[in-house]
């Protein structure tokens, strides 16, 4: 059985940013990795072709998968969990997302459809106020 993550990008403007903001990390300490404090249990089922759904701006917009989950630490020294990621960002379907705290599994039923990277594109190039009143009617 398959399963997911979704987490939110705290801080992250747009795909856009996040690709960037990942590129740099990649480089500087490969593998392209995000750390958190507490290991997936299932990770098992994460690893049967899951992937990361990444909240941005209050709205699933992208997902990646997960490569890997390894024993990992912070800057300081302390121990936490690395998810190992795939660099490519696949767009998905944007849906609102309430906020909550850490990551959570999230069933393969229950997750956006990918789309077309052109037409996410489309949507980042709309002005900001049509782009958020797109997105509050579930549009985009």
């Amino acid at each position: 059985m398959m399963l997911h993550l979704i987490k939110l990008s705290v801080g992250v403007r747009d795909l856009a940013h996040l690709r960037a903001i990942q590129a740099a990390r990649a480089l500087a300490e490969p593998p392209l990795r995000h750390q958190t404090r507490m290991p997936p249990r299932r990770r098992d089922e994460l690893l049967a072709g899951g992937s990361i759904y990444w909240v941005i701006a209050g709205h699933i917009r992208a997902r990646q998968r997960l490569l890997d989950v390894i024993e990992d630490a912070w800057d300081d020294g302390t121990a936490c969990a690395g998810l190992v990621l795939d660099p490519q960002l696949v767009p998905v379907a944007a849906r609102p997302q309430k906020p909550f705290q850490g990551w959570r599994y999230l069933d393969p039923a229950d997750a956006p459809p990918d789309v077309m990277e052109a037409a996410a594109q489309g949507a980042d190039a709309l002005p900001p106020h049509l782009r958020a009143a797109l997105r509050e009617a579930c549009l985009i």
